[in-house]
């Protein structure tokens, strides 16, 4: 059984922005909770508000969580 959540956000980089997979595909770069709303929706997935997308359990946030877009 694949236990791997579909959305895979990576840690922030040295601008802010965090690359966004998608079924382990590279989809874009998000700098913020709008971006995550934006992406998965192009794919065909319907994440609902900012609330719903930081409170969804299909997405794995590495390294942070999803209010944390600047590099440790």
């Amino acid at each position: 059984m694949d236990t791997r959540r579909p959305v895979t956000v990576e840690p922030p980089d040295h601008e802010g922005g965090r690359l966004v997979r998608i079924h382990d595909q590279a989809v874009g770069r998000a700098y913020g909770l709008w971006d995550m709303i934006v992406f998965p929706h192009r794919a065909g997935l319907d994440m609902g508000d900012e609330d719903d997308i930081a409170a969804s359990h299909v997405i794995e946030w590495i390294d942070g969580g999803p209010h944390d877009w600047e590099r440790r």
